[in-house]
């Protein structure tokens, strides 16, 4: 009588232990990218931050692939703080 609810047992137990680390694999996962999107954040605030040093006739090149693009000071100024944006929004939906 006790081998069936014992096979059971093992059975939920090895289900569990099994959710238990696909859970906790998501979980790292999720704080690898948590931890990118911190870099990436940084990384386009320090560059936006040196940008609006600059005097506004400094011309200022986008890369675009394997050319670049002129762009004025603005433009580049709004693509940093819209990475830094979406960054940001990444980082909370991940949390």
């Amino acid at each position: 009588m006790a081998a069936p609810v014992d096979l059971e047992l093992k059975k939920a137990f090895t289900e569990l232990q099994a959710k238990v680390m696909d859970t906790q694999q998501k979980v790292k996962l999720a704080d690898i990218q948590i931890e990118q999107l911190t870099k990436t954040k940084k990384h386009a605030h320090l560059t936006d931050t040196e940008v609006m040093m600059l005097v506004d006739e400094t011309r200022m090149y986008e890369g675009v692939g394997r050319m670049f693009i002129l762009q004025s000071k603005g433009v580049i100024h709004n693509q940093l703080l819209e990475k830094q944006r979406i960054a940001e929004e990444k980082i909370k939906e991940l949390e």
